[in-house]
């Protein structure tokens, strides 16, 4: 029997790009060569799935995966058959892979193999597919795109080959077969990168947008007043927003409740353009349309939901009478969750930063609303039901000393 020190293993996929790049490493993939199923599970190896030559090291809790080749036998991401035979080489497991820059591996001790010399590719920071295999798995199409966002400040560009073929797998189809999960998988990470705007814009320019993402896709050619929003187009301006919320949190809750908030202004009617009066309240129903098809976390949803509908209120913020900037925070549950209107008000902040020239604003609104909560926030209901009201008249009471003591106590 093999011992575990003498298979023959090496690392492959993202920790060798990520270590060639400098950037941190997070968990190392192996591929291991000349092996077996049977061989792997007998030295203590956990097999991760039926049909999937992929194991868990007893210790590291690592994925070792035998060399495989793979080949289409159906549509979607799942749609393969794999030959994880002995004989399978590492040029013909790199073969498969998905970009080149993923496609390289290593030894143990760190000495690179890189039979294709594919670390051209990295060198010139270029994203470039490996084989004609790419357009077999559409889920490569969501992968690229999260790629160039997350390597965005590095330099890395899009190969012109690569899109063409992204393009081509879009329009024939492949992605309608994607399951929500893994649409939001690669969604979220994209999200949470440090260029989440260019996830969108790729694949915007490959068509996909359309096909997973309509109601974002349909902001774009819709105009906005010149005055407001010197960038016009709507669909530049959630982009420009969303780069802004990635510099103001890493919170991807609000960064995809800034990719909804303004989905209503896609169902303006064109007569009233470039105004769009009502749009936050238009905009509830395709921000809870996305959400649920992508199955998005309750959390998230209801946070983007809540950006859509109160975010035009947020910005009229300074001029609101007390009256009515209780009725703000109360809608944004913000005494009891004060840090949900914290999330609302960096969207907010992002959205106000999200136009051409307005990059670095200041966001005072956010101050008035978080400077209002503090000074009700000490208004107590006890004193109403020890009066011996109750249900909606103690919320009554509680509303009007709210604002009463905010009336008083708030500097203009």
């Amino acid at each position: 029997m093999k011992t575990m020190q003498s298979l023959n293993c090496l690392i492959v996929g993202g920790a060798v790009r990520d270590r060639l790049l400098g950037r941190p490493i997070h968990d190392r993939d192996w591929v291991v060569l000349g092996s077996t199923p049977e061989a792997m599970q007998a030295q203590g190896f956990l097999p991760v799935g039926h049909d999937f030559p992929v194991f868990l090291h007893p210790k590291t809790r690592e994925e070792y995966a035998l060399a495989r080749t793979e080949r289409k036998s159906g549509r979607g991401h799942q749609g393969f058959t794999f030959n994880a035979d002995p004989k399978v080489t590492l040029e013909d497991d790199l073969q498969r892979r998905d970009l080149t820059i993923n496609a390289m591996a290593q030894t143990a001790d760190g000495t690179l193999i890189d039979p294709f010399d594919f670390k051209r590719d990295l060198d010139d920071r270029i994203l470039r597919h490996v084989g004609p295999a790419f357009a077999e798995d559409p889920l490569r199409v969501l992968r690229v795109a999260r790629f160039a966002a997350q390597l965005a400040p590095l330099g890395f560009t899009l190969a012109s080959p690569t899109r063409d073929l992204m393009q081509a797998m879009t329009n024939a189809g492949e992605l309608n077969d994607l399951t929500a999960e893994r649409v939001w998988q690669e969604t979220h990470k994209a999200l949470a990168s440090p260029a989440p705007a260019r996830y969108f814009d790729i694949l915007r320019d490959v068509g996909a947008l359309a096909v997973l993402f309509p109601e974002v896709d349909a902001l774009f050619g819709v105009p906005q007043p010149e005055k407001y929003h010197p960038e016009i187009d709507s669909g530049v301006h959630t982009l420009l927003a969303l780069t802004a919320a990635a510099k103001l949190t890493d919170d991807v809750g609000i960064r995809f409740a800034v990719l909804c908030h303004d989905l209503g202004k896609a169902l303006t009617p064109s007569d009233e353009w470039p105004r769009h009066i009502g749009h936050e309240a238009r905009g509830v129903a395709p921000a809870t349309a996305l959400s649920d098809r992508l199955r998005v976390p309750k959390a998230i949803k209801e946070l983007a939901i809540l950006v859509t509908a109160q975010h035009g209120r947020v910005h009229h913020a300074l001029e609101m009478k007390p009256a009515t900037l209780v009725d703000l925070i109360e809608s944004l549950d913000g005494l009891r969750r004060p840090e949900r209107m914290e999330a609302v008000l960096l969207a907010c902040h992002a959205d106000a930063r999200g136009r051409l020239g307005s990059e670095n604003c200041d966001y005072p609104q956010a101050d008035r609303v978080r400077a209002a909560a503090e000074v009700i926030r000490s208004v107590s209901p006890q004193a109403f039901v020890a009066q011996g009201l109750k249900g909606l008249a103690i919320k009554n009471a509680l509303h009007q000393a709210r604002v009463q003591q905010l009336a008083e106590q708030l500097p203009r």
